[in-house]
């Protein structure tokens, strides 16, 4: 908001050649009087056998709006400025939660593997924010967490490790946990990365938000009690899910459960049930119902990848992080105006424009003009 009842002028010596137009207007109206009596005198002693119109000014209007113009150009010499006031908020502290399990290596969307894509839509978020207040951590999850990036102002290093991790996740299709979806871990180590941020550098003014990145693919681990617990911490987990409701065909996957290899027992929860039909293809689906409870409980939304524009969801996301960030105060502001007032010179040049029925009256006026505001821009930089 600007209050231009405390308008001040840092050049205020132009404002003399007000004097200028205010002088041209008197003149216009003795020029516009004299044209209404030479019309009236005209229609007194001319006989035609036809009614004769006459216009009211004739182009005298051009030359009325060309005097507001100059008007405007010479208050913009002047280099109006007037304080203002700005509402500053805080920014967005947002965790990324990306699902790295073996059913995000499915490809049934558009644009590589689920995982890819999600990445891909990670990096869309990034260039959303402004990098000033707002922060961006990422942590991969499957069996366990793996905290990639802490909260950082710091593109450069964000985008760093998203480069590295494009392509494929940090957990081997080959490892036994990498069949397994721990959102409950994933929330957890989500929460204590806020935590420890506030440990190191003080409590944030930032609105904290999750953004979960996943297919909904066969939960584990307490997930209820994870939601309870970001509620309660006043942390929405915004969804967006990745892959479709049809589904797609799982790679290869290790053992079945209960044979060992390497020592290990090899886990299941990741496992879909095979394809009717299929020969004992394993599958994995969309799970958007799950999705949307998700969201529901913590009170944040739910979007879904390949639903609409993958830079519109990203904008949509940011959007409902910026409605978290607190009101920091009101900032006092000093706003340059001079912008505006050549805009209203332009304008009334062109409305005046509208006037000229000599086309090469008009090109020299076009000419003329686009001069003057070529200098005035040059004057005022």
């Amino acid at each position: 908001m600007i209050d231009l009842d405390q308008l001040t002028f840092a050049e205020p010596q132009y404002l003399w050649l007000l004097a200028a137009p205010a002088a041209l207007l008197l003149l216009w109206v003795w020029r516009f009087v004299s044209r209404r009596a030479d019309v009236r005198a005209l229609r007194r002693h001319r006989v035609v056998p036809v009614r004769e119109r006459f216009a009211i000014a004739g182009d005298l209007p051009f030359w009325l709006l060309l005097l507001p113009a100059m008007a405007c150009l010479i208050v913009a010499l002047a280099r109006p400025h007037g304080p203002a006031q700005t509402i500053r908020t805080g920014g967005i502290d947002m965790v990324v939660l990306a699902d790295g399990s073996a059913s995000m290596r499915v490809r049934d969307i558009p644009g590589g593997d689920r995982w890819q894509h999600s990445m891909n839509f990670v990096r869309l978020v990034a260039e959303s924010l402004d990098w000033e207040e707002d922060r961006l951590a990422l942590t991969v999850f499957a069996r366990i967490a793996a905290p990639q990036v802490r909260l950082t102002r710091d593109p450069n290093t964000f985008f760093f490790f998203l480069d590295h991790l494009g392509q494929t996740p940090p957990f081997r299709i080959e490892d036994n946990t990498t069949w397994d979806t721990n959102l409950e871990l994933a929330v957890y180590w989500g929460l204590r990365l806020i935590e420890r941020d506030e440990e190191l550098h003080g409590k944030s003014p930032n609105g904290k938000m999750f953004v979960l990145l996943t297919d909904g693919q066969a939960w584990s681990g307490e997930v209820a009690n994870s939601l309870r617990l970001a509620a309660r911490r006043g942390v929405p987990i915004h969804a967006v899910g990745v892959g479709s409701l049809s589904g797609g065909r799982l790679p290869p996957p290790p053992p079945e459960p209960g044979t060992a290899r390497d020592g290990v027992q090899v886990a299941s929860s990741e496992l879909a049930s095979p394809e009717p039909g299929g020969g004992g293809v394993l599958t994995s689906r969309l799970d958007r119902e799950s999705l949307q409870r998700i969201a529901t409980a913590t009170g944040g939304q739910y979007f879904e990848i390949d639903r609409d524009n993958d830079r519109r969801i990203a904008n949509g996301v940011v959007d409902a992080g910026r409605r978290l960030a607190p009101t920091l105060g009101v900032e006092e502001t000093a706003e340059e105006l001079y912008w505006w007032f050549l805009a209203a010179a332009a304008g009334f040049l062109l409305a005046g424009m509208l006037f000229l029925r000599n086309r090469a009256e008009l090109a020299l006026h076009l000419a003329g003009t686009a001069a003057v505001f070529v200098v005035v821009s040059r004057l005022l930089q």
